[in-house]
């Protein structure tokens, strides 16, 4: 569906059935947004607005890394929303001039519908006055940007509860629940420092006139984007920290576990041999024939295994 908004000389709110009568009325800017359009409606990009066909190639070929291109007449730029849920990409992509923007988007977009519904409330001239595509551009990359957080939050939630482990999880499922966590946040790096990139380029581009006008304000969400990068490098961090810990944890009682088997084979050792020796059935053995062989026998054994656990116990090997 192909949504159509302009504002006229006078600063007055404008809506249009179709593109073509858009083209042929004047107007001070307007936005066209190509909501999950279809084939049909995507050839409006090349056959009525002109947009060159490397833009509208990118446009159609979703999961683009989030970048900047310079045409004649036009930028154009790729960004991206989260999915809250699956943490997926969600691709926005915006034909940015002096008197027009164009968005277009193949997933439902909550944030270019919130800037879309304040556009159409402020329907005094004063207000719309102050309006432009540059400020419509920057309010929805701010939606944008201002997504990510509670989705980071979230996971920072996640990560707390897997580090202090309330419910007394076994660490089996800790381990799991951690490298959740820790692909989650793979996938948000993924995401947010590439749009960081794109504003380090855009606020220093001398060919976007409306972005340097409005420096204060997308250097603000950039801010933003430099917080949220931080803030997945340290959760990372943490989850590395938890994660080495805890095999850490499980390597060290292994080893008390072997150290303690250990000790017991080596005090069950000598009368092992004892009794293997005397096991042997030779027809002569020393003290084979004394009554009270037997008990001497386990009496040694006892004495040896006894000493060999105070050695130990001494040591604190045990």
């Amino acid at each position: 569906m192909i949504h159509i908004m302009a504002i006229d000389s006078q600063h007055q709110f404008i809506t249009f059935d179709s593109i073509e009568q858009l083209t042929q009325n004047d107007y001070q800017w307007c936005w066209i947004d190509f909501d999950q359009p279809t084939d049909q409606e995507v050839t409006h990009l090349e056959k009525t607005l002109h947009y060159h066909p490397l833009a509208i190639e990118d446009c159609l070929q979703t999961l683009q890394r989030a970048k900047l291109d310079y045409y004649d007449d036009f930028s154009f730029f790729i960004m991206h929303a989260i999915h809250p849920e699956t943490l997926d990409q969600l691709e926005h992509d915006f034909f940015l001039s002096e008197r027009m923007i164009v968005t277009f988007h193949y997933n439902r977009s909550p944030q270019i519908s919130h800037v879309w519904q304040r556009v159409i409330q402020l329907l005094s001239a004063a207000q719309l006055e102050k309006w432009d595509p540059y400020r419509v551009f920057y309010e929805i990359l701010d939606k944008i940007v201002d997504q990510y957080f509670p989705i980071v939050y979230t996971i920072e939630d996640e990560l707390n509860e897997v580090e202090d482990n309330p419910n007394e999880e076994a660490m089996p499922v800790l381990l799991d629940n951690l490298f959740d966590i820790r692909h989650q946040l793979l996938q948000l790096r993924h995401t947010i420092n590439p749009v960081r990139d794109l504003f380090y380029r855009m606020l220093n581009s001398s060919h976007l006139s409306g972005i340097q006008s409005r420096r204060a304000y997308f250097t603000d969400i950039y801010d933003h984007l430099l917080k949220l990068a931080e803030m997945v490098a340290s959760n990372r961090e943490i989850a590395n920290d938890i994660r080495d810990n805890y095999l850490s944890l499980n390597s060290h009682q292994t080893n008390e576990v072997m150290k303690v088997l250990t000790i017991i084979t080596s005090i069950f050792a000598p009368p092992t041999l004892i009794a293997g020796i005397y096991g042997m059935n030779f027809a002569y053995m020393p003290a084979l024939q004394t009554k009270l062989g037997y008990f001497v026998t386990l009496g040694v054994m006892v004495v040896i295994a006894g000493m060999m656990f105070a050695w130990f116990k001494r040591k604190g090997w045990f």
